[in-house]
């Protein structure tokens, strides 16, 4: 093989292990499309929501990023489909967020084992 096709082998391979492994730098085409599709996310969400409901959003990314993405999926399908009447208020956005929550709700069990003890009351000690 010649040197240039084994460069070029080398290169693709090493960007598939930096794609499989989550490198930034792995692909620039996908970068630039995760920051197309962040840009229209929040251009949506700054047409949906007022500022007080924008700044609670951003608080909770902070705190809790999974719920604030979920409750960001929610209103931007709501948005696409017509649902939303007009901008969300901060009070509008707390009860989003009430659904939301009651909805990904974690429901936990606790299942207790007991061990049977060979030990009985039956036998006596003399």
């Amino acid at each position: 093989m010649a040197d240039e096709e084994l460069e070029a082998l080398r290169q693709r391979r090493l960007g598939e292990i930096r794609a499989e492994h989550g490198d930034p730098a792995a692909d620039p085409s996908q970068q630039e499309a995760k920051q197309r599709e962040a840009e229209i996310r929040n251009t949506i969400l700054a047409q949906v929501l007022d500022q007080a409901a924008r700044a609670r959003l951003s608080n909770l990314a902070l705190v809790k990023p999974d719920k604030a993405k979920a409750v960001e999926n929610y209103l931007i399908q709501m948005a696409r489909f017509g649902q939303l009447p007009g901008k969300v208020s901060e009070q509008g956005l707390i009860e989003i967020l009430e659904k939301v929550s009651q909805q990904t709700e974690k429901k936990t069990t606790v299942k207790f084992n007991r061990r049977k003890v060979l030990d009985s009351d039956e036998e006596d000690d003399y």
